[in-house]
């Protein structure tokens, strides 16, 4: 007959929120069985920012931290985002003696491999005297009238009071993600918000995109906006042209915030006025009107603009005003409707998840007693810039105090 593993806590997903947790819990008495069915540790950390783990963000305000993330009640994260804050998640960096730097918009990278923040994760759960089973798959959990989850796992049975899932969403398979913590959730009367990529490339199909594809490469910075009156979003970041569509950190925090068949609405020189610029260039210049506009916008932009229009392949002062301010309104208010998104293969995050109105805001448990929903399994998520990963701590960490 196969031993029971009896502990106080059992956290399944050794990612950023499941690691997090355990070493708290850990640390505060408890004994914590951290679990994950994936061979290696905490991949998302590990690619995370170019490989150097945007692990937080300084310009999250505490007293509204909701500002950053949607979800179907923005305002449930605000409780765990308060109680733990960046500067306590930099704390602890600093503590392990890790450095970092601001990078953009109050984003904080390690100066070194993102390995680090494993490692800190580890170190952290080492102290706690965590018990760390991977790879180890679950089999099926159950639960008693006695208030007991009974886990069955390739490493044997289980037995907890507290069962907290930490195995995040659908955002890149390639590296082990799955849909657990929604099957989990559904097993137990949870309710869900659909699931969908978030942070993802936006893709443009058929003809209407094919005189953009030869700008695959090009990036600049511009003001970006969908939705209307007051579910308008805009975001002012870098937008990248790709063959399939549209990317960069302007597209990817638009991304999340689009719903399929809305048009976005992109400035391509914001705080410039193009039409008097181009006015301008009429009065005094012979120089042809792709010259003209290669001072306002990349070359390359400007030449497959004024590549559409027989009018605007001439001298600028020879050009029609009449096609002047259509190229002029183009580049101010270039509208134009994304076919799809790249999918969860290419989306650093998941929006959707476990409904906030089945947990709890101050401990994660849900109304399944002794079951805990923590990290980007929830239906919280953060804009692009270490948002994500704050969200992870401050649940944990959350969770973790409740235990």
């Amino acid at each position: 007959m196969t031993a029971l593993n009896t502990f106080d806590v059992v956290i399944i997903g050794a990612g950023a929120a499941g690691l997090f947790c355990a070493g708290v819990a850990g640390q505060r008495g408890k004994r914590v069985l951290l679990l994950d069915h994936g061979e290696r540790i905490a991949e998302k950390i590990r690619i995370s920012g170019g490989g150097r783990a945007n692990f937080t963000n300084r310009d999250l305000d505490v007293r509204a931290p909701q500002r950053h993330f949607i979800g179907d009640n923005p305002n449930f994260c605000r409780s765990a985002l308060s109680r733990y804050t960046p500067q306590q998640f930099v704390t602890l960096v600093q503590k392990h003696g890790i450095a970092f730097h601001e990078k953009h918009k109050g984003q904080l990278f390690c100066d070194g491999p993102s390995q680090q923040i494993i490692d800190m994760l580890l170190a952290e759960c080492a102290e706690g005297h965590v018990t760390h089973w991977q790879p180890c798959s679950i089999q099926g959990i159950a639960f008693s009238t006695a208030g007991i989850y009974r886990i069955d796992s390739t490493r044997g049975p289980i037995e907890t009071a507290k069962l907290v899932i930490a195995t995040g969403g659908l955002s890149i398979p390639q590296i082990g993600a799955t849909d657990f913590g929604y099957r989990i959730a559904e097993q137990f009367g949870i309710r869900m918000v659909a699931p969908r990529p978030a942070l993802v490339p936006l893709t443009f199909g058929g003809d209407a995109w094919a005189p953009y594809a030869a700008l695959a490469g090009l990036a600049l910075p511009v003001r970006i906006e969908t939705g209307a009156k007051k579910d308008r979003m805009a975001f002012l970041e870098d937008l990248l042209f790709t063959h399939r569509g549209l990317s960069g950190p302007a597209v990817l925090q638009i991304s999340s915030y689009w719903r399929p068949g809305t048009p976005l609405t992109l400035d391509f020189a914001p705080g410039v006025d193009i039409a008097d610029a181009l006015g301008d260039a009429k009065l005094r210049s012979k120089k042809r009107v792709a010259n003209e506009l290669a001072a306002l916008v990349p070359s390359r932009l400007a030449d497959a603009w004024t590549g559409q229009d027989a009018a605007l392949q001439r001298p600028v002062n020879e050009a029609p005003d009449k096609a002047l301010t259509a190229l002029s309104e183009r580049i101010a208010r270039w509208q134009i409707t994304p076919s799809g998104t790249e999918g969860y293969k290419k989306a650093e995050v998941t929006a959707g998840g476990v409904d906030t109105r089945d947990l709890s805001s101050q401990t994660l448990e849900s109304k399944q007693p002794g079951l805990y929903f923590i990290g980007e399994v929830v239906d919280v998520t953060g804009w692009l810039g270490g948002y994500n990963f704050q969200w992870a701590w401050a649940s944990a960490h959350a969770c973790a105090s409740a235990l």
